[in-house]
């Protein structure tokens, strides 16, 4: 039974199938083998109060012990293969992940399985990853991290009080809540062969997969429900600013979408996205008005699909697919004393998007660009299959999302892109994360349409002086009623 450990013997009885087919991208000349094994459960699964199981659940699989081994001895099994398996855990998806050598498959194999099918829950390992999240929170999300703390602030308020509307880490009441028992009851419950979806890709044989998929049906058959997640879009402007001593403001704003991946829709948006402000390039459109023109920042992006971890990565990731998304621009932290100009800036840049939509130009060198970046996004076996999974969650059929999109940008015309952004762009609508030490004075400022002049170190050119001169006083169109003021130390506390 090639390179599958816990085979059952020739007289145990056959385990029933696993409920959906697998997702395969077999490279018979690729040495190694990836692995994405995913089940249907998410932080939208956590039950009330006990908000963060599902992310402690999956971690204690994946960094504790197992029923044969101590988490030391995993670690130290692993080592000699150059090798590890992780965990994401996303509103709707939990992600294994993994990639060893041909050679060390068997091994690897064995492990992996063992800590999704027999994970022991050691209280010892649930205090210490409890903990870990716990400071994740506390310490690195509230203190250390003003631009992730924004955006989570962002999303939480669009989905407030849906199972969206908290942090797929949970929250310090919620983690805190959790018992051992409540992690065996949720594991239980949420990993089964009813919902879970295995991936492999790159040099793996027939024997191999059949020995996976007979492990992974020894799963329980049952799987948790799939809630609604109904969002109310609004019908004015928010801001929440988290009260946080430091030298600079970090500002996310977005709006609910209902636009995704497979709609006839999308590619018409991401293009309009792109280039307003696509992830991490400096020909965007934002990043020209804010970075490049005025020298206030790193970078400023917009998105139509969550994109988590965006100051470590270039291209968007796989394995965090959703129901619900948000139209979202990302302006990474200006001084404090530019705050409510930024704000201006790029609120106003988006207002003009919706208004006026793209040029012939904009749209054609846009679509050129994006024909070709777009051909980066999966340039691994690993990435492939992580698309094609996704695509499973979104119901696209073959040849797959990227491969569609790229056919979509092709035939795309201006008009169903200003069409799309007329339809679906309405930043009247937008919730506004702000992290700044200056949060009650920027709350009045803002909801007294104060000017906010800025000044600068070195001298700019007289066209972009007159443009301050507009954006100064853009009105924002926000009450003083519709915004927020949060100490950081209460957020995500419940």
């Amino acid at each position: 039974m090639s390179g599958c450990a816990h085979t059952r013997s020739a007289a145990a009885p056959a385990a029933p199938p696993l409920a959906q087919e697998p997702v395969l991208l077999p490279v018979p000349a690729d040495p190694t083998v990836s692995f994405r094994i995913a089940f249907a459960v998410g932080s939208q699964n956590d039950p009330a109060g006990k908000e963060g199981l599902a992310a402690l659940t999956a971690a204690m699989m994946a960094e504790g012990a197992t029923t044969k081994r101590s988490y030391p001895e995993i670690l130290r099994a692993l080592y000699p293969m150059a090798a590890d398996y992780t965990v994401r855990v996303d509103r709707e998806r939990t992600t294994f992940s993994g990639r060893v050598h041909k050679d060390n498959l068997a091994a690897y194999t064995e492990l992996l399985v063992d800590a999704i099918l027999h994970p022991a829950f050691a209280a010892s390992d649930l205090e210490r990853l409890r903990q870990r999240t716990l400071d994740g929170i506390e310490k690195t999300l509230r203190y250390a991290s003003d631009e992730e703390l924004g955006k989570a602030v962002l999303y939480t308020t669009v989905f407030a009080g849906t199972p969206y509307g908290h942090p797929e880490a949970g929250t310090v009441a919620g983690l805190r809540a959790i018992t051992s028992d409540d992690v065996r009851t949720f594991y239980r419950s949420s990993f089964s062969r009813d919902n879970v979806v295995l991936g492999l890709g790159g040099g793996y044989d027939e024997a191999f997969l059949a020995a996976m998929q007979r492990q992974l049906a020894i799963l329980p058959a049952s799987a948790p429900a799939v809630p609604e997640i109904e969002v109310a879009s609004g019908d004015r402007r928010r801001v929440v600013i988290v009260d946080k001593p430091g030298p600079a403001t970090a500002i996310s704003f977005g709006f609910p979408l209902a636009v995704r991946r497979g709609d006839s829709e999308f590619a018409a948006l991401f293009l309009a996205t792109s280039w307003l402000g696509e992830h991490r390039n400096s020909s965007s459109h934002l990043y020209q008005v804010i970075r490049e023109a005025r020298g206030m920042n790193y970078g400023d992006y917009a998105y139509i699909e969550w994109f988590p971890e965006g100051g470590r990565r270039d291209f968007p990731p796989t394995g965090v697919p959703r129901r619900r998304q948000l139209f979202e621009v990302w302006v990474r932290p200006v001084p404090n004393a530019q705050a409510h100009f930024a704000l201006r800036a790029a609120m106003r840049e988006v207002d003009t998007l919706a208004a006026k939509g793209l040029t012939r130009e904009q749209f054609e060198l846009t679509r050129q660009f994006l024909l070709k970046y777009s051909l980066h996004y999966a340039d691994t076996t690993a990435l492939k299959v992580g698309y094609a999974m996704d695509d499973r969650f979104y119901g696209i059929p073959a040849p797959g999302h990227l491969a569609r999109l790229r056919d979509a940008l092709a035939r795309l015309t201006l008009d169903e892109v200003n069409a799309a952004i007329r339809k679906h762009l309405h930043p009247e609508r937008a919730v506004i994360a702000m992290v700044s030490e200056q949060a009650e004075a920027l709350a009045a400022a803002i909801g007294s349409e104060t000017p906010s002049p800025i000044t600068y170190a070195t001298g700019k050119p007289a066209e972009v002086l007159a443009e301050d001169k507009l954006i100064e006083a853009y009105p924002l169109g926000i009450r003083r009623e519709d915004i927020t003021v949060v100490p950081v130390d209460t957020i995500f506390a419940r």
